[in-house]
């Protein structure tokens, strides 16, 4: 055993010894080689205080990057060549813009602006963006047998615009995709728009998340908050996400006129409803297909037009916030609100109302507003139950303050208790109109009647 224990100690002390290379020391690869595909911008002149105008600078940067497109393996769509992850870094400095930064028209993915703050000139056109991603929209045309198929023609791909500060300064718009492919707008701050902090059209998979935006900078109580104007965050295209985004002012916090979009975690808090904002504004009547959950609608709602496939749901609505369906043709189809929260100042307000000023809804399916926790809001819902004891031949239980559209009972149940001893009295439903229901019995008892309707279709 003494014998062993000296033999392992040998191979321990071996291993704790370093080990001396009599191979000379490699000097570390030079700066420049591991940053080839890093413009930064100050290298081509542009001006980091902010006193000088550095918007040509910052375009040649840009269109260096895109030359390196022949050099790189692979592409990424049809027609897009890979850059390679290529980055137009801002080196922590503030840039004054005169005119927008529009990306060549040349299509390329994989590049990378990043890591400072872009602020537009006084004479900065009032319908320009900062960074504006829209070249040239082309439609290739494939031929197939006979048949000719048109192949839409994204400008761009993986475009990666993060940790930026933009300043519109009053004058137009913060950041323009349009026709672009999964494109990524994270960790920004937008201010100062007139027209729109994002503007995204056309195109799929646009993602923005853990970015802020406001046409002015406040925290809340903005004494010119009815003055608010602008667009936080447009989508006009499909297939979106809004992720863990605070909108804190503009007229309308997320306008979304695409389809098949998705918002998560954004907090709105721009121009309140009082004064006619809205935290979202869901305009494609008929084809709406959007997701809300877990967001939080802090005084400013929600309003959806002739709303069909939308869901909204584990969300907070905070003084006396609330959702409204807007009639245009009188559509609403596929439509649950539920599991939400609604707080407000007991002032009668209802958590979802109906907008009928242009068109009565006539065309009804499927919309479930249900299990929502109200305080101090009139609560709305699809689905209700209620009860009525007295003696006599006819019970009848109003409904008109819980459900939402009126007249309209679409199933009924009902349970008849009696305490009338030995009798067992004959009772049927007579009747469901004008959101009331009426129970019968062919004679005078005491009894109580429960009843549960729903104006959602069964199946």
């Amino acid at each position: 055993m003494r014998k062993y224990l000296l033999f392992k100690a040998f191979f321990l002390h071996q291993d704790s010894v370093p080990l001396v290379s009599s191979a000379p020391i490699l000097a570390p690869a030079p700066q420049a080689t591991m940053r080839a595909h890093v413009y930064p911008v100050t290298s081509y002149g542009a001006d980091p205080t902010g006193k000088s105008d550095s918007t040509e600078a910052i375009l040649k940067a840009i269109a260096d990057a895109f030359q390196i497109s022949a050099e790189t393996d692979g592409s990424l769509m049809e027609g897009i060549p890979n850059l390679g992850g290529a980055q137009i870094f801002l080196e922590g400095g503030s840039y004054l813009i005169s005119r927008p930064l529009r990306i060549p028209a040349a299509r390329a993915g994989n590049l990378v602006i990043h890591g400072g703050t872009l602020r537009a000139s006084a004479d900065f056109p009032t319908d320009g963006f900062l960074i504006d991603l829209s070249a040239n929209q082309n439609v290739q045309t494939k031929v197939k047998g006979r048949k000719k198929t048109s192949i839409p023609s994204y400008s761009y791909e993986y475009i990666s615009l993060r940790s930026l500060m933009l300043d519109c300064n009053y004058r137009g718009g913060g950041i323009s995709v349009v026709n672009s492919l999964r494109t990524t707008i994270d960790n920004c701050y937008i201010a100062h728009f007139r027209t729109s902090g994002i503007l995204v059209q056309k195109g799929h998979e646009t993602y923005i998340r853990n970015s802020f935006l406001g046409q002015h900078i406040t925290a809340g109580k903005h004494e010119g908050e009815k003055d608010f104007s602008g667009i936080a965050i447009n989508l006009m295209g499909n297939d979106n996400a809004v992720t863990d985004v605070v909108i804190f002012s503009a007229a309308i916090g997320v306008m979304i006129s695409g389809q098949a979009n998705t918002l998560s975690g954004v907090h709105c808090y721009n121009k309140a409803t009082g004064f006619g904002g809205a935290g979202i504004y869901l305009k494609l009547p008929k084809l709406t297909q959007t997701r809300i959950i877990n967001c939080y609608l802090d005084y400013t709602g929600i309003i959806a037009e002739d709303p069909v496939l939308l869901h909204i749901s584990s969300s907070f609505f905070f003084g006396d916030a609330y959702v409204q369906l807007k009639s245009i043709k009188g559509v609403a189809k596929g439509v649950t609100i539920v599991d939400n929260m609604f707080s407000g100042s007991n002032k009668g307000v209802s958590i979802v109302q109906l907008d009928e000023s242009i068109k009565p809804f006539k065309e009804i399916d499927q919309v479930v507003v249900d299990r929502n926790v109200v305080k101090g809001m009139k609560v709305k819902a699809t689905a209700a139950r209620g009860s009525v004891k007295h003696t006599g031949k006819s019970w009848t239980v109003d409904f008109n303050c819980v459900l939402l559209f009126p007249n309209m009972i679409k199933h009924v149940q009902y349970s008849f208790s009696s305490t009338s001893g030995g009798l067992f009295p004959n009772h049927a439903l007579r009747n469901s109109s004008q959101n009331r229901v009426l129970i019968e019995s062919d004679v005078a008892v005491p009894a109580t009647v429960f009843v549960t309707v729903d104006q959602a279709t069964t199946f």
